[in-house]
């Protein structure tokens, strides 16, 4: 079968319910996205697993995207690779186990060999490799302050703050507005905390998506004539560990992630 070209072919498939979880306005937005590469199958949470792989394969579409984050991935494990990371385990906030880096990301253990290569129990993607290889190699160590910034106040955020606030806290909170109990989950699933340095918002939890790298979610709910209110905080210290442009990717994953997770428990 040749490459589709016709999004009708994939809308076909669709729910039809421009619910937004994808974060486009409508399916069939979802369907011209995917043909031309800026999306895919898999970022709809209402399509049938067998279904969307089985589109990709007779349709020979391949991820652009996915190819540039291997890429990036492969570059990052040759510069592991040339690290000793018995020496950087403590300043990471990990542990040695078995000639690998033991380092936890929310609250799971992912092992990292001394070539790179990221192991756990649970799924490992690119987009938790990155950040996570990221950080490895550019953490300059040192402790959270516990100072809550926002993600513009932080070093080359405030040229990215609308498209953070579109990509990641808007969507985040549109999320949490259709599932009341999203934040509640997190915390059971990902070792989150609830936070009374909320900024006095309804309910504020603290997850570490990095060993010293926390992010809070602040949540307002709405009240008479104001709408809700949903904010992404950073520890003042985060640039001590990624650079700004990680930052962004490691929060808006994060909020795909969550996407997915409401989507299956909510």
């Amino acid at each position: 079968m040749a490459q589709v070209r016709n999004p009708l072919e994939i809308y076909k498939l669709l729910p039809k319910s421009n619910c937004g979880r994808c974060y486009l306005p409508s399916c069939l937005a979802f369907a011209a996205a995917v043909v031309k590469g800026e999306k895919r199958t898999a970022d709809c949470p209402f399509l049938e697993k067998g279904a969307a792989e089985k589109f990709v394969a007779d349709s020979g579409m391949r991820d652009p995207d996915e190819e540039k984050r291997q890429e990036k991935v492969r570059a990052l494990q040759a510069r592991v690779a040339e690290l000793d990371l018995g020496v950087l385990a403590e300043k990471l906030g990990g542990e040695m186990s078995g000639g690998a880096l033991r380092i936890k990301s929310l609250g799971k253990s992912f092992l990292v060999d001394r070539q790179g290569r990221v192991s756990s129990e649970c799924h490992t993607h690119s987009g938790l490799t990155i950040p996570l290889l990221t950080y490895i190699v550019e953490s300059r160590g040192g402790e959270p302050s516990g100072d809550w910034v926002p993600f513009r106040e932080l070093r080359g955020g405030a040229a990215m703050a609308p498209l953070f606030a579109s990509k990641g806290e808007q969507g985040l909170r549109r999320l949490v507005d259709l599932h009341t109990d999203l934040l509640e989950l997190l915390i059971d699933i990902f070792s989150g905390q609830r936070t009374a340095a909320g900024f006095s918002a309804d309910i504020s939890v603290v997850l570490y998506p990095l060993p010293k790298l926390p992010v809070m979610i602040s949540y307002w709910k709405p009240e008479d004539d104001l709408d809700s209110d949903l904010n992404i905080f950073f520890d003042a210290t985060a640039m001590d560990h990624l650079d700004i442009r990680s930052i962004y990717g490691l929060a808006v994953g994060l909020v795909m992630m969550f996407a997915k997770i409401a989507a299956r428990h909510c």
